[in-house]
């Protein structure tokens, strides 16, 4: 399975903490632009699938930090599907600098959620058939 998606931008100054480098917390919203893209990236909208009362709240977030990024430094974001997606959905992530030096992998657990009853439910169908299961 080789969903994969990879986006680029420039970390900005206030992403950054007194020692000049990304703050470790902001990983966590590199990580969510890589979904939202990746999503993209299939033809879906993440604002869609709210709007049709799902919602994708992450349930098990681990990064692993190899370098740190800086100010103005470029970065990709490396986003990919891990299995077919069933009530969860897994993301494998690399994130890396312009020379392409690893700074973070990491892996993310999301569960698809009914906004009505905040109960658990099925990958939406329009997902599935993006990914031609």
């Amino acid at each position: 399975m080789a969903h994969q998606n990879s986006f680029s931008f420039r970390v900005r100054y206030s992403e950054t903490d007194q020692m000049g480098v990304v703050y470790h917390g902001n990983y966590a919203q590199y990580l969510e632009m890589g979904r939202v893209e990746w999503l993209r990236s299939m033809g879906f909208s993440y604002k869609k699938m709210e709007n049709d009362g799902i919602m994708l709240p992450v349930i098990s977030l681990q990064i692993d930090f190899k370098k740190s990024a800086t100010y103005d430094d470029l970065i990709t974001v490396s986003t990919t599907l891990t299995k077919p997606p069933m009530v969860r959905i897994e993301f494998d992530y690399e994130i890396r600098n312009e020379e392409g030096e690893l700074l973070i992998t990491a892996h993310t657990v999301l569960a698809f959620i009914d906004m009505k009853t905040k109960r658990p439910t099925r990958c939406p169908s329009q997902i599935l058939d993006c990914l031609e299961l």
